[in-house]
């Protein structure tokens, strides 16, 4: 089972990454509390500033309804992936 999640965590160049997943719906946790933002990739810059189509904001788990578009500043990001549902 290890060697599962190990295949999975391998570093990846985030540019590519990120730019592969522009127009997929995503999921971003954020640093400083327990808040995820689901919604479409719209944009990213060179910073890694993120422009979300359609957010959903869920807190602590549960869902606390869809705000639409919104701008994710890098520094607050702690991880990003898409979105499987």
């Amino acid at each position: 089972m290890s060697e599962l999640v190990n295949a999975s965590l391998q570093p990846v160049n985030p540019k590519p990454f990120l730019r592969d997943l522009i127009g997929k719906k995503i999921v971003v946790k954020l640093k400083f509390n327990k808040t995820e933002y689901i919604g479409t990739l719209k944009s990213l810059d060179n910073y890694f500033n993120l422009q979300l189509d359609a957010a959903e904001e869920v807190i602590d788990g549960v869902s606390k309804g869809t705000i639409g578009d919104i701008f994710i500043r890098c520094n607050n990001v702690l991880y990003v992936g898409e979105h499987l549902e």
